[in-house]
């Protein structure tokens, strides 16, 4: 599933790294909003995931989940966890935390943000080892992370034949992630059938790059909302349609 003991540090060069733009003025993000998507692999559902956010004084915080159900679960059982937030005035992560259940894998790791030192500082743990580490980079004066970015890019302007680039912070490094607004199209999911803009995201490097492609479709109106996720991978393609969306 996309949903990306001692100390380490880590340089990097930010130059080349674009500002991140805040959301417009006019974008609301939603006090509170689940959306729900089965997750299909060739012709079965191999999973369920949920995105679920709150709206906290400035922050926009998103929970996601993804389960693996039916006969997957049987093979190689997920249950994954992810939490993050950003200031809605400025679209800056306040962080990214993840517990990851895959297989015989279990891990969590904890991606905070100091803006005034300008570093960002990840713990990460072994679950089933018992061993940690924690790795410090630094980053610019803002950034999004790689589930915060889903929600952040609704928030600017997609215009068809346009790009949208902003830096995410990934693996300790901070990436340029550009996305293209490629075509308007009409899909159909279970939740209804949806005017969209087919957005593909890309990156140089980082988790973007080596997820192979991805595609998000918004809907085509001032919402935004992500119905569709499609990810093509080396062992496949999965698709996510959205089931369900509810606003209380």
């Amino acid at each position: 599933m996309i949903l990306p003991g001692g100390g380490l540090a880590l340089a990097q060069q930010t130059s080349s790294i674009p500002t991140l733009q805040p959301p417009p003025t006019g974008y609301v993000f939603p006090a509170q909003e689940t959306l729900s998507y089965t997750v299909d692999w060739r012709v079965f559902t191999a999973g369920t995931a949920v995105f679920h956010l709150t709206r906290e004084g400035n922050v926009q915080k998103v929970d996601a989940t993804a389960d693996s159900v039916g006969g997957v679960t049987m093979l190689f059982p997920v249950v994954d966890r992810f939490q993050s937030g950003f200031d809605t005035r400025t679209g800056c992560s306040t962080g990214f935390s993840k517990q990851l259940q895959e297989g015989r894998r279990k891990v969590s790791s904890d991606l905070s943000f100091n803006y005034s030192q300008g570093k960002q500082t990840q713990v990460e743990r072994n679950l089933v080892k018992g061993t940690s580490k924690q790795q410090t980079a630094s980053i610019p004066a803002c950034v999004t992370d790689s589930l915060s970015a889903i929600f952040y890019a609704a928030s600017q302007p997609l215009i068809v034949g346009k790009t949208v680039s902003f830096p995410l912070a990934d693996s300790m490094r901070t990436v340029t992630v550009t996305m293209k607004v490629e075509a308007r199209e009409e899909i159909k999911t279970p939740a209804g059938t949806f005017q969209t803009l087919r957005v593909q995201p890309t990156a140089d490097e980082g988790v973007v790059k080596n997820r192979g492609k991805i595609w998000i479709w918004y809907t085509d109106d001032p919402r935004h909302m992500p119905v569709q996720i499609r990810a093509q991978l080396f062992w496949g393609t999965i698709t996510f349609h959205l089931q369900s969306y509810e606003t209380k």
